[in-house]
């Protein structure tokens, strides 16, 4: 079982930078994949970025060049750095294993409002 909380969002401009951060409990994080996902007004949950146990990342082609995604396993954090953000990027961000994500730990999301 792991427990997740995310943190980061805020408001900002096109062009700009924010770094989410994803807290997890559980005895066994390292041994999780884990993926950073989005949810739009309106629109349904999707996977923006993933790492693999052995740190292998793959990115949805929208975000890729301009978001990275890391890990620290001793400090069980999972990281998405985003830069030269869009409108289009603006979305409630989560983090969760991956894959597939559990569904009895989604947190309550970090919000992300880019404007232009």
């Amino acid at each position: 079982q792991v427990w997740l909380v995310e943190s980061g969002g805020g408001l900002v401009q096109a062009g700009g930078s924010l770094r989410l951060s994803c807290a997890a409990s559980g005895r066994t994080f390292s041994s999780y994949g884990m993926g950073w996902f989005r949810q739009a007004p309106g629109k349904e949950r999707e996977l923006v970025a993933s790492i693999t146990v052995g740190g292998s990342v793959n990115y949805v082609d929208s975000v890729k060049g301009r978001f990275t995604i890391s890990r620290d396993n001793a400090k069980k954090m999972v990281y998405l750095q985003m830069n030269s953000l869009k409108p289009e990027d603006t979305a409630v961000y989560y983090c969760n294993v991956y894959p597939p994500p559990q569904s009895d730990a989604w947190g309550p999301g970090t919000l992300v409002t880019v404007s232009s």
